[in-house]
């Protein structure tokens, strides 16, 4: 079994180097689009490897650009690689690549953001949810300005069971900013435990698997890149929906170096504010004078737990938001001042 594992490894023909593409097809980095390009073959190939075992796995690659990381994916044997790129002009090169790898490469022009990718692959590989990830991995070096709001879709995916989960408890390899990448994995206390923290490490196990310098890209960013990969966890740490929780935790951070009653209490119209925040934090059993830095995943889901009951007895109070209410009252002002009668007219 071994010898005809080894016979039915792929591996790419001689090809341009990226660097060769970028100028064959007069290549360059969009500023706006936050691109850079990972033209070292030995980081793109690091990549991959840490990724874990490819072979006859279904690979979704975001935002491949020149395909650097793209070549290194599929020598790694996959079943199939499916990239899906926005930007036309990278579309040939990828395209060169598709025609060195015979139905192993499979290219769309398109927004990661808004592909739905639930029927890409065969329904055969599908996993229940409680198995082993199934033979699908998302790998992608994400640009800057996407890799937030994109790892915020996917947590809901992940809750969902929909996207990219359809097919089970799917691993993700990831780049990101590296202050990114740290906030992604820190832990209660640190300078970086952010809400970033607390949404992915709630449905995922994170692990930051090692860092890039900057100077390895082309152009330059002004930081370094964290390679981050997640999987999401059979059982989440809090049960209950993911716009909730989303909404509880943002509050909670918004006045970062506040105590943590500031924020939370922004769930609270102003009129039921102090006795329903002092409710929340006594039921759920916080010290008020915490830093949101130092509230733990556990914290968070007794303030969900509680806040979900709260909103039980309120229907109302989820959809209440304190920036309205604000806008609301400045509104208000505005006409007073502006009533002739109260001018004294």
């Amino acid at each position: 079994m071994a010898a005809s594992g080894k016979l039915g490894t792929f591996r790419l023909p001689p090809l341009p180097t990226i660097r060769e593409i970028i100028k064959l097809f007069g290549l360059r980095a969009v500023k706006q689009l936050s691109q850079n390009f990972l033209l070292d073959l030995r980081l793109t190939d690091k990549i991959v490897r840490k990724a874990g075992s490819l072979a006859d796995v279904y690979v979704y690659e975001v935002g491949p650009g020149p395909g650097g990381i793209t070549r290194s994916i599929l020598n790694a044997n996959v079943a199939e690689l499916l990239v899906v790129e926005k930007d036309t002009r990278f579309i040939p090169g990828l395209q060169m690549l598709s025609d060195a790898a015979p139905g192993k490469l499979r290219i769309v022009h398109g927004d990661v953001l808004t592909y739905k990718i639930e029927k890409a692959f065969p329904d055969n590989i599908r996993r229940q949810w409680e198995d082993d990830p199934p033979n699908v991995h998302i790998i992608g070096n994400l640009p800057f300005s996407v890799s937030t709001p994109l790892i915020i879709k996917w947590l809901e995916n992940i809750s969902l069971k929909d996207g990219p989960f359809v097919y089970g408890r799917t691993k993700m390899t990831l780049t990101f900013q590296k202050e990114v990448a740290e906030r992604l994995v820190a832990t209660t206390g640190s300078k970086q435990h952010s809400r970033l923290s607390i949404m992915a490490q709630y449905l995922c196990n994170v692990e930051h698997l090692f860092t890039i310098p900057g100077k390895a890209f082309v152009p330059k960013p002004k930081v370094d890149v964290g390679v981050v990969h997640l999987t999401p966890l059979i059982e989440p740490k809090i049960k209950q929906p993911f716009k909730l929780v989303e909404k509880v935790v943002q509050n909670a951070f918004q006045f970062r170096r506040k105590y943590c009653h500031r924020g939370l209490g922004m769930l609270f119209p102003e009129a039921q504010r102090l006795e329903s925040t002092g409710r929340l934090l006594q039921l759920a059993d916080i010290d008020p004078t915490l830093r949101p830095t130092h509230l733990s995943l556990v914290h968070f889901k007794s303030l969900c737990d509680v806040y979900r009951k709260m909103c039980d007895e309120d229907p109302q109070l989820f959809t209440y938001n304190f920036r309205e209410e604000l806008k609301q009252k400045k509104s208000k002002g505005q006409e007073k001042d502006g009533d002739p009668e109260s001018c004294g007219f």
